[in-house]
């Protein structure tokens, strides 16, 4: 439903793509206690046995009915997608109809204390992507609509900061290069402000970078950095008696990875 509302679905044939999972998995974070996992492999295979959710093999490909232990790797290796019952796609493409058909799932499958909590994700994952969009199109009036400090709003620009740089940099860190994503829709990589957002209120693609974990914690405490024509800058700090800097001393002098739009 948010990947139709944010016409990234506009066919009835979804797919298991990056975007799908990161949207399940941030329904899950949102709603289950930490440390449980998942994976959204479950729910596109076994949604089969309701009757409205057909899957469709790769050419050659005839997958066992019920796979014993069902993983993303599994179902991009032996499945295309997915198509609904064509009836309900077409009820799910109308704003109207498809709002009512999330309440009466809210409603009917959540405990009423949830509900609320999966009602803001949805929220969240529709105007972060609107928010993600208008910083990667420069389209200024959208941005600033974002812009007030207001607690309804943080998570939308968080995740909407992360989604444009994340996709700018192609999930590749631009300190060491590194870019390593799971099946199960995880990354390594993170979205680190240039000047911090409390200082700047700037979420422009400019003052972003993709950093992976640990050159995020560098950058931030001031042992890594970027120099004026885009190499990277280590710190004397990093070679502190007891430091064991591993890849990052050879790092430095060597360009940064650029984004993919300059």
């Amino acid at each position: 439903m948010d990947l139709i509302t944010q016409r990234q679905v506009s066919e009835n044939f979804i797919t298991p793509s990056f975007e799908l999972v990161e949207t399940f998995n941030r329904y899950w974070q949102a709603v289950m206690p930490l440390g449980k996992t998942t994976s959204m492999a479950y729910p596109f295979f076994y949604l089969q046995s309701d009757g409205f959710w057909h899957l469709v093999p790769k050419p050659g490909r005839v997958p066992p009915l019920r796979p014993r232990t069902p993983s993303m790797a599994w179902i991009r290796e032996n499945l295309s997608g997915a198509r609904m019952d064509e009836d309900l796609f077409v009820l799910m493409l109308d704003s109207k109809t498809r709002e009512s058909l999330r309440a009466a799932l809210v409603q009917t499958y959540f405990a009423p204390s949830i509900q609320p909590v999966v009602v803001k994700q949805g929220f969240v994952n529709v105007k972060s992507y609107a928010y993600a969009k208008a910083l990667l199109t420069e389209s200024h009036e959208d941005v600033q609509s974002y812009a007030a400090n207001t607690e309804e709003l943080k998570p939308v620009r968080d995740q909407g900061f992360r989604k444009a740089i994340v996709q700018l940099y192609d999930h590749r860190c631009a300190l060491c290069g590194i870019r390593m994503l799971t099946p199960e829709g995880h990354t390594v990589v993170e979205a680190a402000h240039i000047v911090p957002w409390a200082k700047s209120k700037d979420d422009k693609p400019a003052n972003g970078l993709c950093l992976c974990r640990i050159c995020h914690w560098s950058f931030d405490e001031g042992l890594m950095s970027v120099g004026k024509d885009y190499e990277v800058l280590v710190s004397k700090r990093v070679q502190s008696d007891r430091n064991i800097p591993g890849h990052i001393q050879p790092l430095i002098d060597r360009p940064i990875f650029k984004p993919v739009q300059e």
